[in-house]
């Protein structure tokens, strides 16, 4: 950016006009974190300055100093040039208030699961108390494994990945959550290397990104590990086993949460016979089934 414009900007309300219209200039996709250009640039600009995330307000008129201003340039650009996912630059992403480190081994964390889990799964789950074994298959950054561990106070929780890489990602935030003494990552390839036991609950948020999708993906999602989206053909190949090879993993009325992303019709053909119960979020409709352990076995 041109030296003498940049000294224009001189508070942080300046910046964040200055950062919203940029971003709007430069068709940004905001899938990871934030869904607006607004709420972006405020999170960048306070992450950047060093303020607290939900204070804006006392500090829109305060001056930014030009080392301040030099430094948060640069990260703007990257965002704006590279279309590089936010959390990337920031080295953390935040999922229902809680602080993950991340990098590019993982995917943002984002899964509206995340949602399920901070009202402990209810009223499928009567108990919270009550579940005792639970796994997160396809952890990547651990996020769920953390959220599921604070959800069900007596549970353990084992966390399994594919990737040596995202599992150690997934092990630095268990270690920041505390909750290591209850949270065990595996690396396996769904159930393959994975110890037997029944689990109550099973949750996963696998790679289900259909072929064609995959090539027409928004830039941000490029900087994202392939193997952590692309599900094949109809998105459903990762599905197809985990559906297969669940039951065998399951307690009795075990529950399965699966997210399928925006798969539904992909879902519906491959499993016609399936009448699973949608789950709805905040900001999703058909994105997120739950299936009982019998349903599977029949």
């Amino acid at each position: 950016m041109h030296h003498t414009a940049s000294k224009k900007l001189r508070t942080v309300r300046d910046l964040l006009r200055y950062t919203v219209s940029q971003f709007n200039a430069s068709r940004l996709s905001f899938g990871h974190g934030s869904d607006n250009a607004w709420d972006e640039a405020v999170y960048l600009l306070l992450h950047s300055l060093h303020l607290p995330l939900d204070m804006l307000e006392p500090f829109l008129d305060a001056r930014v100093l030009p080392a301040e201003r030099e430094r948060y340039f640069k990260l703007l650009e990257r965002r704006i040039t590279e279309h590089v996912p936010a959390a990337y630059l920031t080295g953390e992403a935040w999922l229902q208030g809680h602080r993950f480190v991340v990098d590019q081994r993982v995917i943002v964390p984002r899964s509206p699961i995340s949602e399920l889990l901070s009202d402990s799964l209810s009223p499928w789950v009567a108990n919270p108390d009550d579940v005792d074994f639970v796994l997160d298959l396809c952890t990547g950054s651990g996020c769920l494994a953390v959220l599921a561990a604070l959800a069900f106070p007596n549970a353990q929780v084992d966390a399994v990945d594919l990737s040596e890489h995202a599992l150690e990602v997934a092990d630095e935030n268990i270690e920041l959550s505390g909750l290591d003494g209850r949270i065990t990552t595996h690396c396996s390839d769904l159930f393959e290397q994975l110890p037997g036991c029944e689990y109550k609950l099973i949750i996963c948020n696998p790679p289900y990104v259909n072929n064609h999708s995959m090539e027409h993906l928004p830039q941000e999602y490029r900087h994202e590990p392939t193997m952590a989206l692309a599900g094949g053909d109809d998105g459903m190949d990762l599905v197809r086993r985990l559906l297969q090879q669940a039951p065998s993993f399951m307690a009795p009325e075990g529950l399965l949460v699966l997210e399928i992303g925006h798969e539904y019709q992909h879902f519906l053909a491959a499993f016609p016979d399936l009448e699973p119960i949608w789950l709805s979020t905040e900001n999703t409709e058909d994105q997120i089934l739950l299936l009982t352990r019998e349903q599977l076995a029949s």
